[in-house]
């Protein structure tokens, strides 16, 4: 654990979970400095110091900061994360996989930077919203949450997707493959037989299910923004939301 001094708390975050986390504890106010993603509300006076694997880490440095938080999330990350350690900064480096995992970060951040009660109470209400979702059907329905269109990558076992479809009663369409996420052919796509394709690339500037849906698999494909669920953090809820009308609409066309 990192020693951390007074507050405020000079953070630096560089990725947009971390920032988004922070934004719901409330020390949005806290961060001197993010990567040019994030864009949690509050975060708009901090200094940007790139993409989040492409970080300047001598403005990080530049930057003072009491604490560092990074996510291995991130594929890639790691570099960046080996580059804050070589300038001996204060890091909190998170790792999540899991919904539960992702709760886990809520807490421990919320711990790190003095604010344990609000990270208990935040981890605390996403916990209850997602419930809140859960819904039964004759046969779990099968997800498939795609990253990015070409090649076709897709959220694998190892990933905070399985878990919170489970939640809703459906099942990732690649809940047996390992990994966090893998390249698909459009044969492996078919073969996987989701119900309901999300489109929810991340990085990309506009979301176009309509690639999705000239593949000829004839099946329907909704468009889930990244930052609703391609960040382990509280704007999953917003991702689950959509998924689960998307679900309830597809089981009411099918009845």
């Amino acid at each position: 654990m990192v020693s951390l001094s007074s507050h405020p708390l000079r953070l630096v975050s560089l990725v947009s979970s971390n920032s988004d986390i922070l934004a719901a504890l409330g020390a949005a106010g806290w961060v001197v400095a993010a990567d040019s993603h994030s864009d949690a509300p509050g975060l708009e006076a901090a200094r940007r110091v790139g993409p989040d694997l492409d970080i300047d880490l001598d403005a990080v440095a530049d930057a003072r900061p009491g604490l560092v938080l990074a996510s291995l999330s991130v594929p890639g990350m790691e570099r960046v994360v080996d580059g804050l350690h070589a300038r001996g900064l204060p890091t909190l480096i998170l790792d999540p996989v899991t919904v539960a995992d992702t709760l886990d970060d809520i807490r421990l951040i919320g711990t790190t930077i003095g604010l344990q009660a609000r990270g208990q109470e935040v981890a605390a209400q996403l916990e209850a919203d997602l419930a809140r979702l859960r819904a039964r059907y004759p046969r779990p329905p099968r997800v498939l949450v795609e990253w990015w269109p070409r090649p076709i990558i897709a959220a694998t076992r190892e990933s905070w997707v399985t878990e919170l479809l489970a939640g809703m009663g459906a099942v990732n369409a690649l809940a047996t493959r390992p990994g966090r996420s893998a390249p698909l052919t459009l044969d492996e796509v078919r073969d996987c037989q989701p119900d309901l394709i999300v489109c929810s690339w991340c990085g990309a500037k506009k979301l176009r299910p309509e690639v999705i849906e000239a593949r000829g698999l004839g099946i329907p494909v909704i468009a889930v923004p990244e930052s609703g669920l391609g960040r382990p953090g509280p704007r999953l809820l917003e991702g689950a939301r959509q998924i689960a009308a998307a679900l309830q609409a597809l089981a009411l066309a099918n009845a």
